[in-house]
C-alpha cells in the first residue's frame, strides 16, 4: 500500500480492517484451488508469489546490492519458510476442503502460542485442537486424504516458524524492502514445482490473470493490512481475530467452490478455533509489550515488517 492508503487505513478501525485482510486471504485461496487443474498446486503456487513479488519490489523498490549480510539472512530465511508454507498449503488445500486444511495448519501458530506458556492449563488448549483435529481426520461426509492432512500440518509448522524468523527480519529491515526481498527469494525457491506441475500453462491469459488476483487477495493486501494493524491492536485480540480464519475459509469454500462440511468436520474447526481464542487470550494477558501473533500467509502469509 501507498502512504496514502496506509493513511485512510488508519481511519477504519483495526479489527474491521482485520476482519477485512482474513476475508481477502481465504477468497484469494479459493480463487486458487480454481487453478489446481490447469496448472496444479505448485503452478498455483508460483503464481501467488511471483505476482507478489512483483508488486511488493514495484512498491519499495529494495537495492539488491549494498546489502548487509544480516539483511540477505534474514529476508533469505524468510523467503525459504515463505515458499515451504505456501507450497505445503496449496498441496493440501488440492486434497482437503479448504476449511480442515486451513484448520490444521491452524496447529502451527497455536504451538509456537503454547510454547511460550509457562502454566500448565494452557495444555487444554493443545488437547482441544488434538480433540478437533481428531474429529476432522473421522469425518463423515469426506474421506479426507491422509497425505493432504500430512501437508497441511506441515504447512502449520512452516508457519509457526515463520512467526520465529519474521522478528529478525523486522530487526534486520524498517520498512517493507525485506518482505519484498523475501518474496523474491520464496518466487525463486518455488520455480521447480511450479514449472514442472504447470509447464506453458502458466503462460495462459487467464491464469496469469488469477494468478495475479490470488496474489493480491493472498499476499499483498493482508500483509500491507496486518502491517498496519499489528501496531493497533493487542496480541490477545490480534489472536483472537486472526482464529477466524477457518471459519473465513470455510465460507469462502462454500460460496465460491461448493464445499460442504459435515457436522463432525464443523464440530473440529470450532474446536481448533476455540483452543486458538484461549491460547490468543492466556498469551495477550501476560505479554508486554503487545508482540501479536502474525497470521499465515495462506495462507495469510504474514507481514513481516511490524
Amino acid at each position: 500500500m501507498t502512504d496514502r492508503n496506509l493513511s485512510a487505513a488508519a481511519r477504519v478501525p483495526a479489527p474491521l480492517l482485520l476482519l477485512t485482510g482474513i476475508a481477502s486471504v481465504q477468497v484469494g485461496n479459493a480463487w486458487a484451488d480454481t487453478l489446481f487443474n490447469r496448472v496444479g498446486a505448485g503452478g498455483a503456487g508460483l503464481m501467488r508469489l511471483a505476482w507478489a513479488m512483483v508488486i511488493l519490489m514495484l512498491l519499495y523498490r529494495p537495492a539488491l546490492r549494498g546489502r548487509s549480510r544480516e539483511e540477505w539472512l534474514s529476508a533469505g530465511a524468510l523467503g525459504l519458510v515463505l515458499a515451504c508454507m505456501n507450497l505445503t498449503f496449496y498441496h493440501a488445500i488440492a486434497r482437503l476442503p479448504l476449511g480442515i486444511a486451513v484448520t490444521v495448519e491452524f496447529i502451527g501458530p497455536l504451538a509456537v502460542a503454547v510454547a511460550h506458556s509457562h502454566r500448565r492449563r494452557d495444555l487444554l488448549w493443545v488437547m482441544l485442537a488434538a480433540l478437533g483435529i481428531l474429529s476432522l481426520a473421522h469425518g463423515d461426509t469426506h474421506h479426507l486424504s491422509a497425505l493432504g492432512l500430512i501437508l497441511a500440518a506441515a504447512a502449520g509448522g512452516f508457519w509457526g516458524l515463520y512467526i520465529l524468523v519474521q522478528a529478525r527480519l523486522g530487526q534486520a529491515f524498517s520498512d517493507g524492502s525485506g518482505l519484498a526481498l523475501a518474496m523474491l527469494v520464496a518466487t525463486v525457491v518455488a520455480i521447480p514445482d511450479g514449472l514442472i506441475e504447470g509447464g506453458s500453462g502458466l503462460l495462459h491469459p487467464s491464469v496469469l490473470a488469477i494468478g495475479l488476483a490470488v496474489g493480491l487477495l493472498s499476499s499483498v493486501i493482508p500483509y500491507s493490512v496486518e502491517l498496519k494493524v499489528l501496531r493497533r491492536m493487542s496480541p490477545g485480540i490480534f489472536g483472537v481475530l486472526m482464529s477466524m480464519e477457518p471459519v473465513a475459509a470455510a465460507i469462502a469454500a462454500t460460496v465460491i467452490l461448493g464445499q460442504g462440511l459435515s457436522t463432525r468436520e464443523v464440530v473440529g474447526m470450532a474446536l481448533v478455533t476455540a483452543a486458538s481464542v484461549g491460547a490468543s487470550l492466556t498469551r495477550g494477558a501476560r505479554t508486554r509489550p503487545p508482540a501479536p501473533l502474525p497470521s499465515n500467509a495462506g495462507l495469510s502469509d504474514p507481514a513481516a515488517e511490524s
